[in-house]
């Protein structure tokens, strides 16, 4: 089969209708990237220089009552800002060596081997989102994308803004250390919350969530149906789900309003498959599968976190 475009276009066309699939297998099978998806907060974007998130911060001091004539305050308003991050990209390759080409000869069997081969790579794409999403960005001489270990911190700088500058841009912190305590999570869910506008998910370690359910009344354990139905263990906080991750930082717990977080693609580079090639020194076809993209925040004011937490 060596060189036979039509076994080239068919290896290509089987990866291209995995597209969809693989995207939507990769971002629902954990936590996090499973709420930001519920909650419709992956958006793609054609390009630009950077992502560019936009920030309401102040208030509109020509807000107020009047009577008849009053003059209307006409005054310019600032308070509104934006959050610059940079674009970072991700990637893996599915191959394919003339050995197993002939010994899965025939177009099934070929099929059979790519699908078992997206299903790999399917794999640890998801873990290795998932690991960079709680970390801080830093991995891999910065080429990492953003992770919640960055968004969620109160004295960092985040898309050009120094939070130990501009209190707005700060995540609420709590980091003594000891056991992890009921008064300790209302606090911070009570902290980054205004009106109706609170955390809906609380993700944390195995270790902290089941300190969590321990700390509970056995007839006080609820949990939010949509979120077990989609196949994630979980006990409620108030309104918010608790669930546990394995990538979470140990000792850590966050409390995210994922209204405010969202993760971005390039609409051109998101889960775009390359056509299988053969070098002409390599017995084997060889496509990659690249994103474009970042994990982004335009309210820190909103997340929180406990760390140096214990059981």
């Amino acid at each position: 089969m060596a060189g036979n475009s039509n076994f080239d276009a068919l290896l290509t066309t089987t990866l291209a209708n995995y597209r969809d699939q693989l995207t939507d297998n990769i971002f629902t099978a954990r936590p996090l990237t499973y709420m930001l998806n519920e909650k419709g907060r992956i958006r793609m974007l054609n390009g630009g220089t950077k992502i560019v998130e936009p920030l309401v911060y102040g208030t509109n001091t020509t807000i107020g009552s009047y009577s008849g004539y009053d003059t209307i305050s006409l005054t310019p308003q600032t308070g509104i800002s934006a959050a610059e991050y940079e674009w970072k990209q991700y990637a893996g390759s599915i191959a394919i060596s003339g050995i197993e080409e002939a010994k899965n000869n025939g177009e099934q069997e070929i099929i059979n081997l790519l699908e078992a081969k997206i299903m790999q790579a399917e794999e640890s794409m998801r873990e290795g989102f998932n690991t960079m999403f709680y970390a801080d960005g830093t991995g891999n001489s910065s080429k990492d994308w953003n992770g919640l270990g960055n968004l969620v911190e109160s004295g960092n700088t985040v898309g050009n803004i120094d939070s130990s500058t501009y209190a707005y841009w700060r995540s609420y912190e709590e980091n003594t250390a000891g056991a992890l305590t009921l008064a300790q999570m209302a606090t911070a869910y009570n902290t980054v919350s205004v009106g109706n506008d609170h955390p809906d998910v609380v993700l944390t370690t195995q270790t902290l969530y089941e300190k969590y359910e321990a700390l509970l009344q056995p007839n006080l354990r609820y949990t939010d149906t949509k979120t077990a139905d989609a196949g994630f263990q979980n006990l409620l906080f108030k309104a918010s789900p608790v669930m546990y991750d394995v990538s979470c930082t140990s000792g850590v717990m966050f409390f995210l309003n994922t209204k405010y977080l969202t993760l971005v693609g390039h609409s051109a580079k998101w889960f775009q498959q390359t056509e299988f090639v053969r070098p002409e020194d390599l017995d084997a076809r060889y496509a990659l599968i690249m994103c474009y993209g970042n994990l982004t925040c335009r309210n820190r004011k909103k997340q929180g976190k406990l760390t140096a937490k214990t059981a």
